[in-house]
């Protein structure tokens, strides 16, 4: 190892990093790079180097002998850069509870040009259950075989069926002889039930046995139904996959799958679900993930934080470059960074007044994780603070940003559709009507005359039948999802 390297920086750590977070460095650090496990040119020495790294600092004694040898530690050379944006100059001294909005933008360095495009090590699991049939199986075949075109020579490529019991129809290697594997795809027959753990579990297998942290590693799920009592197996899969920083992104086909566990699936890893309402999109929709996956500079960035007493993280949102909201947890993956796209998050923030008696309120003190799919060695930890003075007035000169105006009025609608879900489980109908009926005002305005269309029928269903239809509930849902979706891509940074 060189005597000029730093070992916080080889762990990717900060100086004042705790014990447990140097340990957990090196977990991670160890899970991605083990000889054991990685042959890559190199990655057998980096881990070498990670390892003396960890030996040091996990001692006490080592790490204070260490310190005391360390230069003024320079400005890191990062490969992204972030901005945070608030809908308010400041926090104003009352006896109210107040509410802030905070728009965390985070963008590459570099231009698009110059970041080497990432290879890809991707598993296909395509739902065969016996509701496939006919015109639905016929396209995603064809879809998954126009995607198999279009690998380059070193991207990773495997296909898993399923019904109620999994099989590899392609196992994970590099394409050459592509006319035989499309033979294999297009022998793809529907028959059985639906078991998404069966298929899950077996493209886990797949992706694993490739994982590299020099690779985009990732799993997209096809299906167009419920799967029955494996929920919790399917979930627990998805927290393995994150830790091994492996991606999972889902499709739902048509009205009957269930979009509150497909989503969720997803967010345990950072990645997406998306609602395709007709069998001729799936191409499409499918062509644009591998496009997506192939301009991913971070896989999957992570939020940490500790929770702030009278600072209430009431709501999460990711608005590009995939739309959907994101748990609240200590840990928030918010998804990929694109090359040629920013990542943007809106925070909801609830202060208790209790908070406005100092100067400055502190609502998120924390750290960015990131791993680059060109840079095998880690990234130091991000450190990243949010906060706002507090005054006796509220400062009426600066007005909101108009990213940050235009972001809350996209997701309103979005939140609109959200606030009639929750009153119609809690049996308010009434109230759940008006939304939809007020939702629906809001399309009209904005010339989406199909949407509103349809959020004034569920308005009517909700009142005669006190429910939403499954098909009117994705279209409302992902509809207003889409409109926060940037139309065009961005110019490179």
């Amino acid at each position: 190892m060189s005597t000029n390297s730093d070992y916080y920086v080889t762990l990717g750590v900060s100086r004042n990093a705790t014990q447990e977070e140097i340990k957990q460095a090196y977990y991670e650090a160890a899970q991605r790079l083990h000889p054991d496990k990685n042959v890559a040119d190199g990655e057998t020495e980096i881990f070498l180097d990670i390892q003396q790294a960890y030996e040091t600092l996990a001692n006490p004694k080592r790490r204070k002998n260490y310190d005391a040898t360390l230069l003024p530690a320079e400005e890191p050379d990062l490969p992204v850069k972030y901005k945070v944006y608030y809908s308010r100059p400041n926090l104003v001294r009352m006896n109210e509870p107040q509410m802030l909005y905070v728009l965390l933008e985070i963008k590459p360095q570099q231009k698009s040009d110059e970041i080497p495009a990432p290879p890809l090590n991707v598993c296909l699991v395509l739902d065969r259950s016996t509701s496939m049939k006919d015109e639905k199986m016929d396209v995603v075949k064809n879809a998954a075989i126009k995607v198999m075109r279009n690998l380059r020579p070193q991207d990773i490529f495997s296909v898993v069926s399923f019904s109620d019991r999994a099989e590899v129809i392609i196992p994970a290697a590099y394409s050459f002889d592509k006319s035989k594997l499309e033979a294999r795809i297009q022998m793809l027959q529907p028959s059985g039930g639906t078991e998404i753990y069966q298929g899950l579990q077996a493209a886990y297998d797949e992706v694993q046995r490739n994982a590299s942290s020099e690779r985009v590693n990732h799993i997209i799920l096809l299906t167009d139904g419920h799967t029955y009592g494996d929920d919790q197996q399917c979930l627990n899969l998805a927290e393995r996959a994150s830790k091994q920083g492996i991606g999972i992104s889902a499709m739902g086909i048509g009205k009957e799958w269930n979009d509150i566990f497909l989503d969720t699936l997803a967010n345990r890893t950072g990645g997406s679900s998306r609602y395709i309402a007709r069998a001729g999109d799936i191409q499409r929709f499918l062509v644009d993930k591998f496009d997506a996956l192939a301009r991913i500079l971070a896989d999957d960035v992570n939020l940490d934080f500790k929770e702030i007493p009278g600072v209430e993280l009431a709501y999460a949102f990711r608005t590009q470059p995939e739309t959907g909201p994101l748990p609240l947890e200590e840990t928030v993956h918010l998804g990929p960074i694109l090359q040629d796209t920013t990542l943007n998050v809106l925070f909801e923030y609830r202060i208790d007044p209790s908070l406005t008696k100092g100067d400055l309120i502190y609502l998120l003190r924390g750290s960015l994780k990131l791993s680059i799919t060109a840079l095998p060695t880690p990234i130091q930890p991000i450190q990243i603070e949010f906060s706002r003075e507090v005054k006796e007035q509220a400062d009426t000169t600066l007005p909101p940003p108009a990213t940050i105006i235009q972001a809350l009025g996209k997701l309103t609608l979005y939140r609109m559709q959200e606030r009639a879900h929750i009153e119609v489980e809690q049996g308010q109908f009434e109230l759940a009507a008006q939304h939809m009926k007020q939702l629906a005002t809001s399309l009209l305005s904005q010339g989406e005359r199909s949407l509103a269309r349809t959020a004034l029928m569920e308005a009517e269903n909700i009142e005669h039948m006190q429910a939403f239809t499954e098909e009117g509930s994705k279209e409302i849902k992902y509809g207003t999802r889409a409109l926060i979706m940037p139309q065009e891509k961005e110019e490179p940074l």
